[in-house]
């Protein structure tokens, strides 16, 4: 039996015609791309910005986290396992090689205080905002 990937156009399309576009943007796409870019979701609550990028399987050693300029750069890079050596990929979805995300962040970020942390394949990095203090003062009209 051989696994393969479900594919929607198979419905609709013959086999060899589906199959054949398949390998050919599969195998165009992976040969050309040795990096990826990881999805994002950027969050906020009154107390601070949160960047969660989803990297699975890349090794906390392997991300590098730069600020210049108020410009947050996170990179880094997801190798193939070595024990896939000599196997061969029927199907790869899951990406692999360099990456690079950059965000600006808001003057209001104490930036001193900048945190990562990696967890379940999500790199979290909370942005902690600076405290607003608020004067407040009751005038009389005389």
């Amino acid at each position: 039996m051989k696994l393969l990937r479900f594919n929607q156009l198979d419905s609709q399309v013959p086999a060899s015609f589906s199959g054949m576009l398949d390998r050919i943007f599969s195998d165009t796409l992976q040969a050309a791309s040795k990096q990826f870019t990881p999805a994002v979701d950027i969050l906020e609550d009154e107390l601070s910005y949160e960047i969660h990028l989803a990297v699975p399987g890349v090794k906390k050693s392997d991300f590098k986290i730069d600020l210049i300029d108020g410009k947050l750069s996170v990179s880094g890079e997801r190798k193939l396992n070595g024990k896939q050596e000599g196997k061969t990929f029927h199907t790869l979805e899951t990406q692999f090689g360099s990456f690079q995300r950059s965000f600006f962040i808001p003057e209001d970020v104490l930036v001193e205080k900048i945190e990562a942390k990696y967890e379940d394949g999500i790199l979290v990095i909370q942005l902690p905002k600076t405290v607003k203090k608020i004067q407040k003062a009751s005038i009389q009209v005389h």
